[in-house]
């Protein structure tokens, strides 16, 4: 296939490539000329404009930093560029708001499109081993699927339009929760004389155990290597963390409800933004406790 590939940074970047090597030919395009230097040494073919960069292709992927880019990008430069039998999709995590609005605009111009944000981070998107979460109609997630395989090692169909940023955000705000629940107990075994290579070898087999414990410990060390060993470096930035844990409480003020627990993880992870924290990745919360 011929894909439009847009943004990429940290995660497009790693993502683009992963194409190519699935034995598409992909088209580039970012503002940054590190990152299209990048993308042309994992085998893409690079453009100077979007317009150039979805001519004549079947498939366009974006993956950008926020909804008014989105929506930007698709109303502006790609619908009525693109040749109207592609399939769009993107994986930026936005608001599911933006999302079903910008997928409207699309399908009244007669395309189809679907929301496909991801899960993983810069390493699984760099290796093709990402989880998709997809919103769109079922003929339009067929279609991205084909693509997406080349990226990921799961593809999953949430439901309809704003489906997958829905699934995004709420499975997101969980590891925020899960992830200061860690920090935590992990801060409280270690000033009770625990410790922390025993804690995990407990924790781990343990009705504590989550994917914040046994994939990405926060404490340097112990466990599966993971940012902590890097001193927090890498990974999720807190700054992103931040970002889903706002689109979630976004949502939730939609929905009518109020997570409690979720609402406390934002106000932790902005007090932790605020102090200059933002680039660290999340776990590194660890160090207020």
């Amino acid at each position: 296939m011929k894909i439009a590939f847009i943004g990429l940074g940290n995660m497009g970047g790693g993502m683009a490539p992963n194409l190519v090597k699935a034995g598409h030919a992909v088209r580039a395009f970012d503002l940054s000329e590190a990152a299209l230097a990048h993308a042309r040494e994992g085998g893409c073919a690079t453009v100077t404009s979007i317009e150039d960069a979805v001519e004549d292709v079947d498939a366009v992927v974006s993956m950008l930093p926020n909804g008014a880019i989105v929506k930007d990008v698709y109303t502006n430069h790609v619908i009525g560029r693109a040749p109207s039998d592609g399939i769009l999709i993107d994986c930026s995590t936005i608001d599911v708001a933006t999302a079903r609005e910008v997928e409207k605009l699309a399908a009244d111009a007669g395309y189809a499109m679907v929301d496909a944000p991801v899960s993983g981070g810069i390493a699984a998107a760099a290796a093709g081993s990402l989880t998709f979460m997809v919103g769109g109609a079922d003929g339009a997630f067929s279609r991205a699927e084909n693509v997406l395989k080349g990226m990921g090692k799961a593809v999953i169909h949430a439901g309809g339009a704003g489906a997958g940023q829905a699934a995004k955000i709420c499975n997101n705000m969980m590891l925020g929760v899960h992830m200061i629940g860690t920090c935590e107990g992990f801060a409280m075994a270690q000033r009770l004389g625990l410790d922390p290579q025993v804690f995990y070898d407990i924790a781990s087999v343990s009705s504590g155990q989550s994917w914040s414990v046994t994939s990405y410990c926060p404490v340097p060390g112990v466990g599966p290597t993971t940012p902590a060993d890097n001193d927090y470096q890498g990974g999720f930035a807190t700054a992103l963390m931040l970002k889903d844990l706002k689109l979630a409480m976004e949502a939730a003020e939609t929905a009518g409800i109020d997570p409690e627990m979720g609402r406390r993880a934002k106000e932790l992870y902005e007090a932790f933004d605020a102090g200059g924290n933002g680039s660290l990745d999340f776990s590194a919360i660890i160090r207020t406790l």
